[in-house]
């Protein structure tokens, strides 16, 4: 349970400024120039972080390279490499809420989520791919007498790392978990506006046991840092989350080096399709909300393209409608609030420009859509329920990223394929339905990494998160997160 004055406590503690993980070493900018971080519950200073340059990029990258090379942790024993990667889970367990109130303070997620969500999911991944490590084996190929094929898997080398600011520990620990425990050396690059806390749990790693330079943080600029990382030539590996505009300016990095492997995933347009014999619409009212709602629609797989069968239409907006607004929008360190501050005026300013051009195009914003709590000196918006939205609307095939739905009808299950497939992005939706028939055609036809029924959410690290078209490729969680951190050699032996 959530304890208001340890967070009080924690909210009003000096924030000192950070430094970058490079070599083991905690260490300013090479030119000693910083980012200011602004906290979104209230606008103010909270602290600064390194204005990373090219050279701390490289300075980090060879330190990952020589901990690849000579540093041993490659070759280290798997079960050596568990304990270390164990005691690290356990000291992000032992310092969670100190974690989480750090976070909200940097990126705006409320409270009851952050803490869930960024470093017990972090203790969860990390310990999920800790355990796994001794249990991923080589193979036998199936030969002819005389001959011996083998299947190693080796780790493929330094791994570069770029995380989004919405869930940096969650995100983050997707992406290290694997690469660390398969023997990789990592350079992680957290997003401008939430650096904090995964620079606090590399700190963290080090004090586990973490050999030097296996895990160096560096913050900074995307078009500094991210792009250092990207177009490097020992760097064998490249992981992003963000958007799709950066994704193919990785590539494009890639290509022009060393033609490192890149895996991206790059958001959605993600559709909640409610049929009318939906089993029961008050909880796919309620679902629906926070799969929209919840850290202020930050999320990748957010559902905010809500599908409705007509007939059913008009009683379930009005549902959404009345259950929307009893959500509590304020302070994200109130454990009471359902929904936090938009990480920053960037972003705010962004979800009100589309709410603003679907109003001008004559739809109709049935809740929400404008600012509040401006006297906060925070970045909060309302929960926006957008209805009359036709399918080309841009408002319903762009990512918006914020508390904001789009609101769609549909008359037959092809037309609610049509318009959910009808986006260029393929990365998450729901079906709300009570016929199991239904319910295996819509996750056949409907192109999408992640298909939830009579849910949204909700699905733990035994499966794969990823996307298809251009919601990117490869995947977070699961064993199959290994495939990215992993090459295959084979020894073929004649006897």
């Amino acid at each position: 349970m959530l304890d208001p004055d340890r967070i009080e406590a924690l909210r009003n503690q000096p924030q000192a400024p950070a430094s970058h993980v490079i070599g083991g070493e905690l260490r300013p900018a090479s030119d000693g120039t910083v980012l200011e971080v602004i906290s979104p519950i209230d606008g103010s200073l909270l602290t600064t972080v390194p204005k990373g340059t090219r050279e701390d990029a490289e300075a980090a990258i060879a330190a990952a390279r020589r901990a690849f090379d000579e540093g041993g942790w490659p070759e280290m024993a798997p079960a050596a490499r568990k304990k270390i990667l164990l005691k690290w889970a356990d000291l992000i367990e032992a310092n969670a809420l100190e974690l989480a109130v750090l976070g909200v303070r940097d990126n705006g997620t409320e409270i009851g989520m952050a803490l869930k969500a960024e470093p017990m999911s972090a203790v969860a991944t990390i310990r999920y791919y800790a355990e796994a490590i001794d249990k991923i084996g080589g193979e036998i190929a199936p030969t002819a007498p005389g001959n011996l094929g083998l299947v190693h898997k080796e780790p493929a080398g330094v791994v570069g790392a770029i995380v989004p600011w919405n869930f940096p520990l969650m995100i983050g620990a997707w992406k290290l978990g694997p690469a660390l425990a398969a023997g990789c050396t990592v350079v992680l690059k957290p997003a401008e506006t939430a650096s904090l806390t995964l620079l606090r749990i590399a700190e963290l790693a080090l004090e586990a046991g973490l050999p030097a330079g296996v895990l160096n943080v560096v913050t900074g600029e995307g078009a500094v840092v991210g792009d250092a990382i990207a177009r490097s030539m020992e760097v064998d590996v490249l992981v992003f989350t963000g958007s799709g505009a950066t994704g193919r300016r990785l590539l494009e990095a890639s290509a022009q080096s060393n033609m490192k492997r890149v895996y991206l995933e790059l958001g959605g347009k993600s559709p909640n399709i409610v049929f009318a014999d939906a089993p029961d619409l008050d909880e796919a009212v309620k679902v629906s909300a926070n799969g929209i709602f919840r850290n202020s629609g930050q999320v990748c797989v957010a559902g905010s393209r809500l599908l409705v069968e007509r007939s059913l239409h008009d009683a379930f907006v009005e549902k959404l409608s009345a259950f929307t607004e009893t959500m509590k929008v304020g302070d994200p360190l109130d454990p009471a609030v359902s929904a936090g501050a938009v990480n920053s005026l960037r972003q705010l300013e962004q979800n009100l420009a589309f709410v603003e051009e679907a109003r001008a195009q004559g739809r109709t914003i049935v809740t929400g859509g404008t600012r509040i709590l401006q006297e906060t000196g925070g970045y909060y918006m309302a929960p926006t329920i957008v209805t009359d939205v036709k399918p080309d609307d841009r408002i319903a095939r762009e990512e918006v990223f914020g508390p904001v739905l789009a609101v769609l009808p549909f008359d037959t299950e092809d037309e609610a394929v049509a318009i959910a497939n009808g986006t260029d992005y393929g990365l998450a939706a729901a079906v709300w339905t009570g016929n199991l028939s239904r319910a295996h055609r819509m996750i056949r036809r409907i192109r999408a990494g992640v298909v939830h029924v009579n849910t949204y959410g909700g699905s733990d690290l035994t499966v794969p998160l990823g996307g298809v078209k251009q919601s990117g490729n490869g995947h977070d969680k699961s064993l199959h997160a290994f495939e990215k951190y992993l090459d295959l050699k084979t020894a073929w032996i004649k006897l």
